[in-house]
């Protein structure tokens, strides 16, 4: 598998509930609520509902995010996209149109949460 393909997909009018923890990439287009962990990218497209914890290392966000979120890269927000819940990450970039409702917290993610710092600082974002 190569470097920037999906690992996995939750794919449009499917929903999940519990716990998803993966390395490299996932895209969600359905429904999920529960908690997500992963050193790798989580990518929630235009459909997407997505709420519960999520712990990552990048957030790639065009639907609808209700979470407490812990980036240790970046988190893109999206035209179109809406994140709802309290936002920690060291780097955030929200496109016209994205919508933020709630607590962003920008600093340094490595103390509490070092294998997925590392990891993030070993990708490209």
């Amino acid at each position: 598998m190569g470097k920037n393909e999906i690992n996995a997909f939750l794919g449009a009018g499917t929903s999940y509930q519990g716990r998803l923890t993966f390395h490299g990439i996932v895209r969600i287009d359905g429904e999920f609520d529960g908690d997500i962990v992963s050193d790798g990218t989580l990518m929630v497209g235009k459909a997407a509902q997505v709420s519960g914890r999520i712990q990552v290392a990048r957030l790639f966000c065009g639907g609808l995010v209700e979470a407490e979120v812990a980036a240790a890269g970046k988190v893109v927000l999206h035209k179109g996209g809406v994140f709802r819940g309290v936002l920690r990450t060291p780097t955030l970039v929200v496109e016209d149109g994205a919508k933020i409702e709630g607590q962003v917290v920008m600093g340094d993610f490595a103390e509490s949460h070092p294998a997925i710092s590392s990891a993030a600082a070993e990708q490209p974002g």
